[in-house]
């Protein structure tokens, strides 16, 4: 009998990092003989082609009336009870051998409903921690907040008004509750953490006794690698590059700017990603400003012309354009951040404090400095060692086999 795979996110789209997970699972898991099915929220445009069997789950009102309650209520996950009935009726209907969770967050399910009929059926259920909304009682991220309310209970939340933003109640002492109940209720859970950084903090809260088995996320090294830009040598001088999809406080915009204002004649700094007018503003001239690209071929010449890649992150579990500087040749420079460390190892980069821009700086001009095709060498060697994205999606394959197996 051919086993069923469902995987649960609200986005499909392949500029989406989850997104393009999910597909690329799906399509590994078909070619090792399961049938692939994704659910994903019906409000959102942009669906690409898959060869898993698309599931869309609720509608732009559904999305509005849940970003509503968000926005008033901080009922982020308590809404949209109609579109999770009708997700658990097509999964009665499916009778998937696993249930993968990426998020159930995005303004389309309701958490406890769905966690309510996984607990009812028993079915294995696999769920990818891509950030830590998972055990908080709000945020996705509180690193940058530094706040550690979630590891004993929430309140008072310091990021009420962050993403999923309330505007007027703070429930985030009650969500914390229900989400304890509710995650803590599914008897074959395993957790699947992208670092080891989000793994250890999940051990001191309130899933800490689940199964966990951390998997990294991977690249396609066909990609990004050091010959991203045939025939072409890399431009003389110092090329500091550093790339977000959106530039923010948390991503270190401001440390971008302080650092810009340090840089010498023969160093140069470019920036791939959105910002706001008045966030360009901010910079001298002489810094390359590149808006936000979907072309994967561009970014990859862009990372194997510089000479390092700079991640002056402030929150962060294992950001994947580590990964793609490293395996396009070029050394990483990052804060001391979440996950952003653990694609650094000695040879590949150097890890900074946060907030030590000097150091930063001075770390880049120590890699300027070395032979730069043996530095090329030595981060292609280790990406190919242990950013492969097929390997990481085979890991998700044998997890499906040995928990459908028991």
């Amino acid at each position: 009998m051919t086993r069923k795979l469902l995987q649960i996110n609200p986005v499909v789209r392949l500029n989406t990092s989850t997104g393009r997970i999910m597909k690329e699972i799906g399509e590994i898991a078909i070619a090792a003989g399961w049938e692939s099915y994704i659910a994903y929220s019906g409000a959102r445009d942009g669906v690409p082609q898959h060869s898993s069997r698309l599931i869309p789950v609720g509608n732009k009102l559904d999305l509005a009336i849940h970003a509503v309650a968000t926005r008033i209520f901080d009922a982020h996950g308590l809404v949209s009870r109609r579109a999770t009935k009708q997700l658990i009726r097509r999964i009665r209907e499916i009778d998937p051998d696993i249930v993968h969770i990426h998020n159930v967050h995005g303004y389309w399910l309701n958490y406890p409903l769905l966690c309510r009929y996984l607990q009812e059926s028993g079915k294995p259920v696999i769920w990818t921690v891509h950030d830590c909304w998972l055990y908080t009682g709000h945020c996705y991220y509180y690193s940058a907040a530094r706040c550690d309310k979630w590891s004993k209970g929430c309140g008072h939340c310091p990021q009420k008004r962050a993403f999923p933003a309330s505007w007027v109640f703070d429930r985030s002492a009650r969500n914390w509750r229900d989400k304890q109940r509710a995650f803590g209720s599914l008897p074959r859970l395993t957790i699947v953490p992208v670092s080891e950084w989000i793994r250890s903090e999940m051990s001191r809260s309130f899933l800490k006794d689940k199964q966990f088995q951390v998997i990294h996320n991977g690249i396609d090294l066909t990609v990004f690698r050091p010959e991203a830009a045939p025939g072409a040598q890399r431009p003389a001088g110092t090329v500091i590059l550093g790339v977000a999809t959106l530039w923010h406080e948390e991503k270190g915009v401001r440390d971008f700017i302080e650092l810009a204002g340090k840089l010498r004649p023969d160093e140069q700094l470019i920036l791939v990603g959105h910002m706001s007018e008045a966030q360009r503003a901010a910079f001298p001239s002489g810094v390359q400003l590149v808006e936000r690209t979907e072309n994967v071929a561009k970014l990859a010449e862009l990372y194997a012309g510089a000479t390092a890649f700079v991640n002056p992150t402030w929150q962060d579990n294992y950001p994947t354009v580590n990964l793609e500087a490293i395996a396009c040749g070029t050394p990483v420079v990052t804060y001391r951040t979440g996950g952003s460390v653990e694609a650094v190892t000695e040879g590949t980069g150097f890890v900074v404090e946060q907030g030590d821009v000097e150091g930063l700086l001075a770390r880049v001009r120590e890699l300027s400095a070395l032979d730069r095709q043996a530095v090329a060498a030595r981060c292609r060697a280790h990406a190919l060692e242990h950013f492969g994205k097929q390997e990481r999606y085979q890991d998700y394959i044998r997890l499906y086999e040995d928990l459908a197996a028991r």
